[in-house]
C-alpha cells in the first residue's frame, strides 16, 4: 500500500495534470491564431514565412511593430509586416502592397518619415558645401590665410 499513491494525492496529482495541459492547449491555441492585421494581409495574398534562427527573430523583434516596411531583395521590392510575437512576417510585392493600400489610404511605409528627414538633412549639408566651395573658390590663398596672418602681411 505504501507504494501507491493515496486517493488524496492522486485526485490532487489529476487536477494538477489537467491544468497543465489545458494551460499548454490554450498557449498553442493563441499562438497558432493569427492576429486581425494578419488575417487581413493575408486576404491582399501576403505570404507568411516564419523565423527559424535566431537571427531572423532578432531582426523581426528589431522591426518597428505594427507597420509595413519597403525591402529590395534581389531586384525585386517586397513589403513586410513583422509580427515578433509569433516570430513571423507578413511578406507582399507591390500588387499586395497596392490591395492595402486601397483599403488603407493613410497608412505610411516604416521609416518613411526618417527616409524624409534625412533627405532634408543632406540638402541642408549640400547647401553648406556649396557655399563652401564658392568661399574656396573666391579666395585663391585661402588654406593659408592663417599663414599669411602671422606673418603680419
Amino acid at each position: 500500500m505504501n507504494r501507491f499513491l493515496t486517493s488524496r494525492q492522486a485526485n490532487l496529482l489529476v487536477v494538477l495534470v489537467a491544468l497543465a495541459a489545458s494551460v499548454l492547449i490554450t498557449d498553442s491555441a493563441v499562438a497558432a491564431a493569427p492576429t486581425d492585421a494578419g488575417n487581413e494581409l493575408l486576404g491582399f495574398g501576403f505570404k507568411v514565412l516564419v523565423a527559424t534562427t535566431t537571427v531572423q527573430q532578432d531582426w523581426i523583434k528589431s522591426m518597428a511593430p505594427g507597420q509595413i516596411r519597403a525591402m529590395q531583395r534581389t531586384g525585386k521590392k517586397y513589403f513586410i509586416y513583422p509580427d515578433a510575437a509569433r516570430n513571423q512576417i507578413y511578406v507582399g510585392g507591390p500588387k499586395e502592397y497596392d490591395a492595402y493600400k486601397q483599403l488603407h489610404p493613410d497608412s505610411k511605409l516604416a521609416g518613411q518619415d526618417g527616409a524624409k528627414q534625412a533627405s532634408e538633412y543632406r540638402a541642408k549639408q549640400d547647401t553648406a558645401m556649396q557655399k563652401a566651395t564658392a568661399r574656396d573658390l573666391s579666395d585663391p590663398y585661402w588654406p593659408f590665410t592663417a599663414t599669411w596672418t602671422d606673418l603680419g602681411l
